[in-house]
């Protein structure tokens, strides 16, 4: 159920018979009709722009259409007041009983909110994506949690997902990891070392050093590095990727797919992938303009194949081979994308850091050209993580070597108050994560304020059963809810209706922040219906002597409960019993 949609169906039903009356003339667009909450609650419950997208296109007054579209909708019995506002507008005001059956709907479909929208349609997340050189930091938590948050709104909508890591294990860092555990290889059996400049000198390498030390033995001390290094590289790559499998469990994000960039060289898949560009006649031989700017000191014009990523909306054409020959970074990426692709995924979303703001443009431009832009690929960048500690900026301990790691953070606040605290700003926007105040007992703690409200709801629960009121699913269900019609209570179901199409504009727009505002907007409304029946007895869930009414409202605040659980499950966050 969908209040929104349905009351727009009725809308455009509306409008069709208008046209059949001939108040309106045939052939009328009506794809940009909208029926949304008005900005201004005091004006209506809900409101239609119908009269001003239509009134162009029928060369009609947008308020004489309409008027006529107000007195078709006040026939329905949903509908208690259509009301023409300015020069247009449509607001309307739907009768009481309209809101209660939101209360039941959510009390007795499990699918409320879901939405069938995505239509089974393949969508691939690529999200974390860390270069396997360590452990995974704070900044790379903010990722994970936007990632998977957004692949399970996805899913919630009716896509069908695939969660990815892309494992960059192709470049140089891994040889820059290699060298570094075979320095502490060589410390393990009692050698001293020094690590210079670019290698990696974090504690979290010593027990891969050990480990190197107790299957090798000092067979490796003194062999060329040559001889070394591929072997070792190996190895660190797979020790490092079972660190961040780790550290991923802890914050309770399991991947689909790991796919290895190493997998893509020497087995003909970057070459298929430019080959398939170059037919189009997208690669070419060329030198590219002098940077914009100041003109770094070595710069040189110097002739290197191009991708023509300009006819594909870039600002400029991107190498992807260098003039010695080898594979710029951006060719095995192209590769990368080519292979989602052809595994028939119909979008793409890949989750970046905020220092990927220069990738984006070219990587759009290389999935078009190779979907023949069939295949959409949105590209999400997460801005950087602030940690604060009394309100002060706060440098945890660098096991690290240069970063605060991402399971610093879970252990202090743990792993649901990190991922609800992450998905309370805009992806795009930077995060300032207070580690007093995500644990404090406040309405300014958005982690604390939802889950208070479900707790509220279990209280409400428990002390029902403890009063003799039969409170089980079936019984809030069948629930008489004519009685649900003060003001407070009313605001509470209009909150709920909003749940279906909030997952909507959430999924539509890839944007997992929306269901933690919205959660944190009906914990608020479910809050003060609470505080006000402190003081007016009738709102209390529990009516002394009066069981019937008592189960009315104690269905209200189970339906909160039901939709607040099922947006936290969206989030990755578990609901809270009781607070304590």
């Amino acid at each position: 159920m969908n209040l929104f949609a349905d009351i727009r169906e009725l809308v455009i039903d509306s409008l069709d018979q208008l046209t059949a009356e001939g108040l309106l003339p045939a052939g009328l667009e009506m794809k940009n009709v909208a029926v949304e909450p008005p900005r201004d609650a005091a004006h209506g419950d809900m409101a239609t722009n119908a009269a001003m997208v239509l009134a162009k296109p029928a060369k009609m007054k947008p308020r004489d259409i309409a008027e006529a579209l107000a007195a078709k909708l006040a026939e329905d019995h949903r509908i208690t007041v259509a009301e023409v506002a300015g020069p247009g507008f449509l607001n309307l005001r739907l009768a009481d009983g309209v809101w209660q059956g939101v209360i039941s709907t959510a009390l007795t479909d499990e699918s409320y909110g879901r939405s069938n929208m995505g239509q089974g349609r393949k969508v691939n997340v690529e999200y974390v994506s860390a270069n396997p050189t360590g452990p995974l930091h704070v900044g790379h938590t903010r990722g994970a949690v936007f990632g998977d948050a957004l692949a399970s709104l996805l899913d919630f909508a009716g896509y069908d997902v695939t969660r990815e890591y892309y494992i960059n294990d192709g470049g140089a860092q891994v040889d820059v990891l290699a060298r570094s555990v075979y320095l502490r290889y060589l410390e393990a059996l009692g050698q001293e070392v020094a690590f210079e400049d670019g290698t990696y000198p974090g504690d979290y390498l010593i027990p891969v050093g050990k480990a190197l030390a107790e299957a090798y033995g000092d067979k490796l001390v003194g062999v060329r590095e040559e001889e070394w290094l591929p072997e070792i590289r190996d190895y660190a790559t797979d020790a490092m990727m079972h660190l961040i499998r780790s550290d991923l469990a802890m914050l309770g994000v399991e991947m689909d797919v790991f796919y290895s960039e190493k997998s893509l060289y020497g087995t003909g898949q970057i070459e298929g992938a430019i080959a398939a560009l170059e037919a189009q006649g997208l690669i070419y031989d060329g030198v590219l303009e002098p940077p914009k700017g100041k003109m770094p000191e070595d710069w040189e014009p110097r002739e290197q194949t191009l991708f023509r990523s300009t006819a594909h909306g870039d600002d400029v054409d991107r190498p992807i081979k260098k003039s010695d020959g080898s594979w710029t970074y951006f060719a095995p990426d192209i590769a990368y994308h080519y292979t989602k692709i052809e595994r028939g995924f119909d979008e793409l979303i890949d989750i970046l850091g905020a220092d990927h703001g220069g990738y984006v443009k070219r990587m759009k431009a290389a999935v078009s050209a190779l979907s023949a832009g069939e295949v959409p690929l949105d590209i999400k960048l997460t801005q950087l993580v602030r940690l604060f500690k009394n309100g002060e900026p706060f440098k945890m301990s660098k096991r690290a070597g240069t970063f605060i790691m991402l399971r610093d953070v879970v252990e202090q606040v743990g792993p649901d108050v990190t991922r609800f605290v992450m998905l309370t700003r805009k992806n795009d926007a930077p995060l300032d994560f207070d580690f007093d105040k995500v644990l404090e007992q406040s309405k300014d703690n958005p982690v604390f304020y939802v889950n208070y409200a479900v707790a509220r709801v279990n209280s409400v629960l428990r002390k029902a059963k403890e009063a003799g009121i039969d409170v089980d699913d079936a019984t809030l269900a069948a629930a008489d809810l004519s009685g649900i019609t003060h003001e407070s209570e009313l605001k509470v179901a209009k909150s709920l209706a909003e749940w279906p199409r909030l997952v909507e504009i959430a999924a539509r727009t890839n944007e997992p922040h929306r269901i933690a505002f919205f959660l944190y907007d009906l914990a608020s409304d479910f809050h003060a219906l609470w505080n006000r029946g402190n003081d007016e007895v009738g709102l209390r869930f529990i009516q002394e002597g009066d069981v019937a009414t008592s189960q009315s409202k104690i269905a209200l605040a189970k339906a909160v409960s039901v939709v607040i659980s099922s947006g936290l499950g969206i989030l990755g966050v578990t609901p809270v019993e009781e607070m304590r």
